[in-house]
Parts: C-alpha cells; structure tokens; sequence
C-alpha cells in the first residue's frame, strides 16, 4: 500500500486504500530548499563527530619520553676522591650512587670503577661536567644513539681537558663533513692534515687511556638510573 504526506497541510494522510493499517510505505516530497539543508546538516553533523574522534585519538596515544644509555668509566681516581665522585653522580642521576672500586694497577694508589647509566639524552655531557671539577681523574663517558640523538664518547685526560665525538653504533669515532672541510682549509702541509686527523680522533687521549682501558677489564659494573 501507499500513503503520501502533504507537507503543506500540517502533515497529512493521504490513504489510498481502505486496509492502510496493513503494510504501508510513506512517501513524502520535500522542497528542493529542505533538501539542501537537510544536507548541510548532515555534513556539519559528521564534521563534529570526526572531529570529536580525532581529538578523542589524540589524547589516548601513549607519551613515550625519550631515554638514552651509557658508561661511565672511572679510569684512575685517588682513593681520597671516591666517595666524592660518588657524590657527583649522585648530583645527576638523582639517585643514591655506591660503585665497587677496585684498584688501579697502571697508577699506585688509584681506583677504578665502571657505571652503566639510563637516563634523559644528554645526560652524558652532564657527567662529564660533574666529574671533570677534579683535574687529576682520568675518565671516559659514553652515551648510546637515542631517538634524534647521535652517540657519543667523551675522554678526559689531566692536561689535555675533555675530547668529545660522536661514534657510530660499533664504537668507531666519526668524524663529520663540516670538521673535514675546515681540516682541509686550515692544514697547510700532508703533516699538518694527519695531524689534525689525530685531533679529531682524540690519538693523544686514546695512547694515554689505552692502559687504563685494559688494567679495567673485568671489574664489576654498578648500574644507575636517572630519576626522571
């Protein structure tokens, strides 16, 4: 059966058979006018919905914050310093710090130690800062590549100061275009060149550290977490 509505007539039935109470299908005819809102209505109305989800998205996607990892290696520290190289990690981490100390074999009377640490990127330079105030430990620091961040190794050696690189993922030093290009500039002679490539590589750390580094072998690392 079919019945039509007369919009003009405060909605109207028009019964086109006796048994309307049967099936029935209601056909009405809408002005064109209507029909355009009714669009525009339909499109706001999806608009909201979509935007409510996105944002609704937005909130529930996890923050992951950014971490970084690394060693600090206590090469040769006079026993009169340990406990205030433990302090100044603790200065950084922001944790209670205690190291196994073990004695230094190249150097009488020095100890060693070894630190793996977590914590924010850059945390590694924040180290260094902390330890190098006494200028007669010898030290190295290194930060793995974290997200957005290169990795790094840092080196100090009393009288030379702190040498600071970026290493690749197997521990080369890398040297990067811009230092190359003033390397080239600036040498006036092949001498000159090698040894500026030196410089860059930090030979003069790496000869006097390289004893330390195998007298070190073996010792018991203390792992420390940066309180974030």
């Amino acid at each position: 059966m079919i019945a039509t509505v007369d919009p003009p007539v405060s909605g109207r039935l028009i019964v086109t058979s006796q048994h309307w109470r049967g099936k029935v299908t209601i056909r009405q005819t809408v002005p064109v006018a209507l029909r355009a809102d009714a669009v525009r209505l339909q499109f706001i109305a999806r608009q909201v919905r979509w935007g409510r989800r996105s944002q609704s998205s937005r909130w529930r996607c996890t923050v992951q914050r950014r971490s970084a990892q690394g060693v600090v290696f206590v090469h040769a520290c006079p026993k009169a310093l340990c406990q205030h190289v433990e302090w100044a990690l603790e200065r950084v981490v922001g944790t209670p710090v205690s190291l196994a100390w073990g004695e230094q074999p190249v150097t009488h009377g020095s100890y060693r130690a070894e630190v793996a640490w977590t914590g924010a990127p850059g945390t590694g330079a924040k180290l260094v800062a902390a330890l190098k105030q006494w200028p007669m430990l010898r030290f190295e620091v290194t930060e793995e590549a974290s997200q957005g961040n290169d990795g790094e190794r840092m080196s100090y050696v009393p009288g030379y100061g702190v040498h600071r690189s970026s290493i690749s993922a197997n521990g080369d030093l890398i040297v990067n275009e811009q230092q190359l290009r003033h390397l080239a500039a600036t040498a006036n002679s092949v001498e000159a060149f090698r040894h500026g490539v030196d410089d860059l590589l930090g030979a003069a750390w790496d000869a006097d550290l390289e004893a330390y580094r195998h007298a070190g072998d073996g010792t018991q690392v203390t792992w420390l977490h940066q309180v974030v």
